[in-house]
């Protein structure tokens, strides 16, 4: 006999930008020790420093792009809502 399952919980929402903030941070602080030690590297690890400048990059990308994300998909149900909202009342007047 299987025992009933619990439905599965709502996805949680995290601060986005305050994980890309923090992750961003650690990006930087890696490219400040490698920068550091940038004179300790053998010449076929230099390849390293670029890996942080990467990060930084994607951390600043994602700083400014996921606000304007998060602030299109709520334009975007909202519009939906209205659609529905709007089929809804026009179905109830047609019978």
């Amino acid at each position: 006999m299987s025992t009933p399952q619990r439905p599965a919980p709502p996805p949680l929402e995290g601060n986005d930008r305050f994980i890309t903030g923090v992750l961003t941070a650690a990006w930087a602080v890696a490219l400040v020790v490698l920068l550091l030690v940038h004179g300790d590297l053998a010449p076929a690890d230099q390849w390293w420093i670029w890996v942080p400048v990467g990060g930084v990059c994607m951390g600043v990308f994602g700083l400014v792009y996921v606000p304007f994300l998060k602030k299109s998909r709520a334009r975007a149900a909202q519009r939906r809502e209205q659609r529905t909202a709007a089929q809804a009342a026009n179905t109830g007047n047609e019978g």
